[in-house]
């Protein structure tokens, strides 16, 4: 069964995107297709910060981009030296926060030690340590349509037909690629919406029997987090499946149990 993940391919030690492997593990294949690009911003500020880690109590990276920022940060101005020789050290006396396990393993590599990773989802981080520090927000990057949205996803849907789910990784992602998804599902989007998330039962019933009549023109809706799960829902869209926590595993459970019959009553 075809599953369809907008997002960026990420191989990890084994040279694989672990989204990959884990649905694979299930029978599910899988296609990765990026809808999102990324500007840095703001980098001088930012490093400005990262050299006083005395003015702080702490650091958050919300995303692998945050990170990224910071390695970026580091290279361009070259405190790669200062940062080994003492800032290192000053800002892992400190608190350092983190939005899931891939966000800590990049924080881990310019050797910070990493903690909340394990809260699911950047709700519950925030409740974790709104109450510990005062928090000062410096925006590092924004995201920008990926260019070739439009491209890949005709020429995934004129290969490969209507996928049995789609998941969405951010607001935004689902922003720049829902108008295309409709263009290229037609009545099988229009179809679920107008069945709606209001009897979520009935609905589910309506999906599980178009999946099996036509496997191929039943779509699942999935999200990687409650927040991705809200935006869907604000379009009319049902949510089938929302990942416990924001990893391949959660996901790949979730999609499985969702497709498999009466998975997601």
């Amino acid at each position: 069964m075809k599953v369809l993940l907008l997002k960026d391919a990420k191989d990890d030690d084994c040279g694989q995107d672990p989204y990959i492997r884990e649905l694979g593990l299930y029978g599910l294949e899988a296609t990765l297709i990026p809808v999102l690009s990324f500007e840095f911003l703001s980098l001088p500020s930012f490093s400005e910060k990262l050299s006083h880690p005395e003015d702080y109590g702490g650091l958050i990276f919300t995303s692998p981009r945050a990170v990224e920022a910071a390695q970026l940060c580091l290279e361009k101005n070259n405190k790669t030296e200062v940062w080994e020789r003492s800032l290192k050290e000053k800002w892992n006396a400190k608190s350092v926060y983190v939005v899931g396990n891939a966000t800590a393993s990049l924080v881990s590599k310019i050797g910070l030690d990493t903690e909340g990773e394990t809260c699911g989802n950047a709700e519950k981080l925030a409740e974790y340590i709104c109450s510990r520090i005062a928090m000062e927000s410096v925006t590092v990057y924004q995201t920008i349509p990926h260019p070739g949205i439009q491209g890949n996803l005709n020429s995934y849907y004129s290969q490969q037909g209507v996928p049995a789910s789609i998941t969405f990784f951010s607001p935004s992602g689902l922003t720049y690629s829902l108008k295309h998804i409709q263009e290229l599902s037609g009545d099988n989007i229009d179809q679920i919406k107008t069945q709606g998330p209001r009897h979520p039962k009935q609905n589910c019933l309506q999906l599980e029997l178009l999946r099996k009549d036509c496997t191929d023109a039943a779509t699942m809706f999935a999200a990687i987090g409650p927040t991705t799960a809200h935006a869907l829902a604000a379009q009319g869209l049902p949510v089938s499946c929302t990942a416990e926590s924001p990893t391949p595993q959660a996901l790949a459970t979730g999609i499985r149990k969702a497709l498999q019959p009466h998975g997601c009553c």
